[in-house]
């Protein structure tokens, strides 16, 4: 099973597809391409025997540092034909389980989208962050929906409104991580977990995981596309402006002047 990107790798071992984010020199940063990839090879590995469980991590001690600005700001980034909802939706809707190892960053969708892996072990050194209202955006794949339920209203409004930057302890606290591990343990755990997945019923395995999505899933995904239309408005929104504005100039954004 192989990627379509040569900044996405993959590979098959025991019935395990292991997915690679793999841009070192941008901190991993992912662009359109990258997420077409990684849609392909869940939608292909959902219905292809050969898999029964998935890893996705990252490459040189970083999980992801979110979108490549400039390659985001070329294209639609949350219309439903976008690469970005395309792969947001197809790890949403995979029927299989789906473990992360997380090294270093994990920013934005990096974050975001652990809260829809069914498991995720976080390297000491992983650090994770929210910043969607940093840069004058809203949250996105239902993070403002999923968050809340796992970690509470006071601490999801903390991490979402002040994009506050939080590590591996907390992330398991909160539980969108199942444990914090030394840096160089986390991919272990992760394929390990993976495997002892691998070796279970099949079928069992699949549903079991569809019973325990069953209760959020429709509103789930009626969330993220009512979260992708927001998000669609703010990118073209004077707010965001400043603040990719203030990115590429590397310095602080000044919101004073907006109401």
């Amino acid at each position: 099973m192989e990627s379509t990107c040569t900044e996405i790798l993959s590979q098959v071992t025991d019935r395990v597809l292991e997915i690679t984010i793999n841009r070192p020199q941008r901190k991993n940063a992912l662009t359109m391409a990258m997420y077409s990839a990684m849609a392909e090879l869940l939608n292909t590995a959902a219905d292809s025997p050969e898999v029964r469980a998935v890893v996705i991590t990252g490459s040189a001690g970083v999980f992801t540092s979110g979108n490549d600005l400039a390659d985001f700001l070329g294209g639609s980034a949350s219309g439903d034909e976008s690469p970005v909802f395309q792969f947001m939706v197809a790890l949403y809707n995979f029927p299989k389980p789906v473990v992360a190892a997380v090294n270093g960053p994990a920013v934005g969708i990096g974050t975001t989208m652990l809260l829809h892996c069914d498991m995720s072990f976080a390297g000491e050194d992983a650090m994770f962050q929210m910043p969607f209202v940093n840069l004058g955006l809203c949250p996105e794949y239902g993070s403002s929906y999923f968050l809340p339920r796992m970690a509470g209203h006071a601490k999801a409004s903390e991490l979402l409104l002040l994009g506050k930057k939080f590590g591996a302890q907390e992330a398991v606290q909160l539980g969108i991580c199942n444990a914090a591990v030394s840096a160089d343990e986390a991919i272990t755990q992760a394929r390990l977990a993976a495997e002892e997945l691998a070796s279970r019923a099949p079928a069992a395995v699949r549903l079991t995981k569809q019973l325990l999505r069953r209760a959020t899933h429709a509103e789930g995904l009626q969330w993220m596309q009512e979260e992708g239309a927001q998000f669609q408005k703010r990118l073209n929104s004077e707010e965001f402006k400043e603040a990719a504005t203030a990115f590429m100039e590397k310095r602080p954004a000044d919101f004073s002047r907006f109401d």
